[in-house]
């Protein structure tokens, strides 16, 4: 296994290799079909992708894209998970599961002393690999849209 290749699922392969993302496939995914980056522009998907560590899931053997994960991180002491997304056509297999594990245990070597992420609907899938609620809420504050 190479460096950029990670553990997956039979029939998937998962990846960090940036040279592997479909980029037009995850701008179409997130821009049209996600409730967190509904509408958003190509150029800015871009710099997001450029400016931080992505995860690809694959079908084993066409390398056809189906899922897709990021993360914002100083490799020290922060990482925000964000966009992760399984294309509906393999969703319901565990798919999303297994990609934000591999995600997890990619990021556990850096001893980074939170990960975080937000989101409206899958709780139960993150509360399975480890997260949970914020203890104190309270502390967190936000600039800009929420």
């Amino acid at each position: 296994m190479t460096a950029d290749r990670l553990p997956a699922p039979d029939g998937y392969e998962f990846s960090t290799d940036p040279a592997r993302l479909d980029a037009a496939r995850v701008h179409r995914w997130l821009a049209e079909d996600s409730y967190w980056a509904m509408g958003r522009p190509r150029d800015q998907q871009d710099r997001a992708v450029a400016a931080s560590l992505n995860f690809g899931a694959y079908q084993a053997g066409s390398g056809l894209q189906v899922g897709y994960a990021r993360i914002v991180t100083d490799y020290a002491t922060f990482a925000w998970l964000c966009d992760v997304y399984i294309d509906r056509a393999v969703r319901g297999q565990g798919l999303g599961t297994a990609l934000v594990a591999a995600v997890r245990d990619h990021l556990a070597p850096y001893g980074l002393r939170r990960v975080l992420l937000a989101t409206a609907d899958a709780h139960g899938v993150y509360a399975k690999l480890g997260f949970t609620p914020l203890a104190t809420p309270a502390k967190w504050m936000a600039l800009g849209e929420q």
